[in-house]
């Protein structure tokens, strides 16, 4: 049977950790790896749209030495007819090694992995999960830091249907001596059942405040998010909140001189422009390190070794 990433804690710290070792050793010696996955066929299922995700999971296929193919959205594909996503998970199954599926619903991945005859990665489903993204951004923070452990991390923005944050909180609730730092508007606040699972049955301690000001300088890492207009029921809610933080130069003066700045991206304004230049912003890095991370997760579920 076909293993699948629907979560990230279908990885095992161990695995993740050998995941953050080959994404290291491909930086380091991307020849090594630029033919492995020769003649395999990567499918990219995107219901919803993206850039970054889509395309760098498309990278790091060709990067490989395989192939891609699929949609970009909904609308150009059979579900436009009424094709469930078991049968069009099911078809695509049979042309191609790997899945990698993007869908609003949340399960969506899940569900249709239950249909396909390859591995699926979930692409980020709906406000729940995004395990990609969340081994991109541990492979920035033990690049930035030199470890995963022994930090104290602030989430930033929109907490409630940020799927990033969901999955990040997830995962380094697994890690040694990590504290919360939740910083948020009422409105936006992370979901109960997130801090049940990841933060209070671990005991894990966590903060929460609607000041960013008040707590940037204890900060080690400060992982901003936008505020998500397709998550929202109507148009006034977003806009009383869409600006509720902005991270400035002037904002920054308080903080570390060695905290790293990320964000998953897009960016709509929550930080300034002027910010890309300060040495501590680690969110185009972290780009770059997601194709990485996925080259690393391809061959993985394709069990194709270096070696």
């Amino acid at each position: 049977m076909s293993r699948n990433v629907i979560d990230v804690t279908d990885l095992s710290v161990e695995e993740i950790s050998g995941l953050i070792a080959t994404a290291e050793d491909i930086i380091a010696n991307p020849a090594k790896y630029q033919d492995l996955c020769a003649h395999k066929q990567l499918a990219t299922l995107f219901f919803e749209p993206s850039t970054r995700t889509r395309l760098s999971f498309e990278s790091a296929m060709l990067s490989l030495g395989g192939s891609v193919l699929g949609f970009s959205e909904a609308a150009s594909s059979s579900a436009a007819k009424g094709e469930t996503v078991g049968d069009t998970v099911h078809t695509v199954s049979c042309y191609a090694d790997i899945i990698a599926m993007r869908h609003p619903k949340e399960g969506a991945p899940y569900a249709a992995a239950q249909f396909s005859e390859v591995p699926i990665i979930n692409a980020g489903d709906g406000g729940h999960n995004h395990p990609t993204q969340t081994l991109t951004d541990l492979l920035t923070i033990h690049r930035e830091k030199g470890r995963l452990s022994n930090f104290t991390i602030g989430f930033c923005g929109d907490l409630k249907f940020g799927r990033t944050v969901h999955s990040l909180v997830n995962a380094l609730g697994r890690c040694e001596n990590i504290r919360y730092v939740l910083i948020s508007p009422q409105e936006l606040k992370l979901p109960r059942y997130v801090k049940e699972e990841a933060l209070k049955k671990r005991g894990i301690p966590y903060t929460q405040t609607t000041s960013l000001d008040a707590v940037i300088p204890e900060l080690d890492v400060l992982y901003m998010t936008r505020v998500q207009r397709e998550r929202f029921f109507n148009e006034e809610d977003y806009l009383r909140l869409k600006d509720s933080y902005i991270l400035t130069p002037e904002k920054l003066l308080n903080a570390k001189p060695d905290l790293s700045i990320l964000h998953p991206l897009p960016r709509v304004n929550e930080i300034a422009v002027a910010v890309d230049k300060d040495p501590r912003a680690a969110y185009w890095k972290q780009v770059k390190n997601g194709k990485f991370i996925r080259m690393a997760l391809i061959l993985k579920l394709l069990d194709i070794s270096a070696a």
